[in-house]
């Protein structure tokens, strides 16, 4: 039986792609608002992860977005609402959003948080938004 071939090349490049290899020590890390910093994992077109710094006490302002949004608690603790359900999360919990439900936080021990968007956030791309 013939062995697949992997060499195959992809259909077409994607408007929006990152590195294949992104160094944590050396990546870009945004400041997008007192206490909130933003750092750009990986990306291209259908998916996008992002690493958010929160200092103690900080709010992560409730908003929507047409994106599906998976969120990993690296460190620290949060109080996170999706919808009308409030539940304090910590390291190596997650949660899942569902596209356009209203959702935020409320940094309770300073952490970082690991965002995974599909499709990718352009918006995060010219610097804007918030986390």
């Amino acid at each position: 039986m013939a062995s697949p071939d992997v060499t195959q090349k992809r259909k077409a490049k994607p408007a929006h792609e990152s590195p294949a290899f992104i160094m944590g020590d050396n990546a870009l890390v945004e400041q997008l608002e007192p206490g909130i910093r933003r750092q750009l994992l990986g990306f291209n077109d259908q998916t996008m992860a992002a690493r958010v710094w929160f200092e103690k006490d900080v709010v992560g302002s409730m908003h929507a977005h047409p994106h599906t949004q998976l969120t990993y608690i690296e460190s620290g603790a949060f109080e996170v609402t999706i919808g009308d359900i409030t539940k304090r999360l910590s390291a190596g919990d997650s949660f899942y959003v569902a596209p356009g439900v209203n959702h935020g936080s409320v940094c309770r021990e300073a952490g970082a948080l690991v965002d995974m968007f599909a499709p990718i956030r352009e918006d995060f791309l010219q610097g804007g938004d918030t986390p």
